[in-house]
């Protein structure tokens, strides 16, 4: 999913910049799903990416005066969020980190389903492990390869709104989603291999 300031954002943005509060509100109603998604991934549990939410609107309304009207209100607000993700994964300790998939919560997305009109116990089973070393694979990831990561495959951005959104260019952009596919598929080759 691209993210897209559409004619809606501008009037809300506009509205807000005269200092409408409500304005502002739905400029976070609209954009707060989609920066769950990215928070929760990059960080692993639900209260921090509550957290990191709160805080990257907390920061865009305080910085609304710097907001460029040319600019793309869901990439400014996005790269926020990922800058307070990082910033918390950062002031993490190491431990916290890595913590066993058992103390995360998944939340309601499947991380990978299996396609299938009556799941057998068995295909279940093997969704749930499929998705917890999904799990454990990307806390892996360095902060950085796990942002890429999650806005080419989960949010579908492309390389250069990813390279926006992180600040990089579009070679540290590719060359970090090419890091994280591959560490993913290490990760995750020892469970296809017995699939087979």
């Amino acid at each position: 999913m691209a993210l897209s300031t559409g004619e809606g954002d501008a009037a809300q943005l506009a509205l807000a910049l005269a200092g409408d509060r409500d304005a502002f509100r739905v400029l976070v109603e609209r954009h707060s799903r989609t920066l769950f998604r990215l928070a929760f991934r990059m960080t692993g549990n639900e209260q921090d990416a509550e957290e990191v939410v709160q805080e990257a609107f907390l920061r865009a309304y305080r910085r609304l005066d710097r907001f460029e009207s040319r600019a793309n209100f869901g990439t400014w607000v996005y790269r926020i969020a990922v800058n307070c993700s990082l910033d918390l994964l950062r002031r993490r300790k190491p431990q916290e980190e890595l913590r066993a998939p058992d103390d995360r919560d998944t939340g309601d997305e499947a991380v990978l389903e299996v396609a299938a009109s009556d799941p057998t116990p068995d295909r279940l089973a093997l969704s749930g492990e499929i998705g917890e070393q999904v799990n454990i694979a990307l806390t892996k990831l360095s902060p950085m390869e796990r942002a890429a990561f999650m806005m080419r495959h989960d949010q579908g951005m492309s390389i250069e709104e990813i390279g926006r959104v992180l600040g990089t260019s579009m070679n540290a952009t590719k060359n970090s989603v090419f890091r994280a596919v591959q560490k993913l598929r290490q990760e995750l080759e020892p469970l296809v291999s017995r699939k087979r």
